[in-house]
């Protein structure tokens, strides 16, 4: 990376480098050109937990970079790990459950500021134990219908409307 100094780039006070494609780009996010449509997007695995109309949604940590928005609990897909497994064990280190994964309900890939996505979500038909929030700002069961007035993120609005109007599950 090569880093210009303050007032090198098109705007005075901001910070530019090159990009590995050759494209200026502010800080150090990649520019949206060869570098990221060419890079594998990162795999995350989320679930989606039912009682009755109601879908589990977590808040992230405030101290997370998109901290205090809503998600549906899961994580990323290790190396090898088939994607019910990291599901299963992503839903054991957050919500302290074991959990039966079901059919495959919905895939999306987004592009954050900071990273390239592919999040797999599927059904958690089952689950053992109470659910104990490890890792969350905020655990809620959420009326279906009531899932668009939260700040979910990005890249999980479109799978939120859907859930609402009764789409999908």
């Amino acid at each position: 990376m090569l880093w210009r100094s303050p007032g090198a780039g098109p705007f005075p006070d901001q910070n530019w480098r090159v990009c590995p494609c050759g494209t200026a780009a502010r800080f150090s996010l990649p520019c949206y050109n060869a570098c990221v449509t060419e890079s594998p997007p990162i795999l995350v695995t989320a679930g989606i937990l039912q009682d009755g109309e109601k879908v589990l949604i977590c808040q992230r940590p405030r101290s997370d970079k998109y901290g205090l928005q809503w998600e549906f609990p899961g994580g990323k897909v290790h190396v090898g790990e088939e994607l019910q497994d990291a599901l299963r064990r992503e839903l054991a280190e957050e919500l302290n459950i074991d959990a039966t994964v079901g059919e495959e309900v919905f895939r999306l890939r987004h592009r954050y500021p900071d990273r390239f996505v592919e999040v797999i979500f599927f059904l958690v038909t089952d689950f053992t134990d109470e659910i104990s929030n490890q890792v969350f700002e905020a655990v809620e069961w959420v009326p279906r219908k009531n899932l668009p007035e939260y700040n979910f993120l990005e890249a999980d609005r479109e799978l939120v409307e859907r859930l609402a109007r009764g789409e999908i599950v």
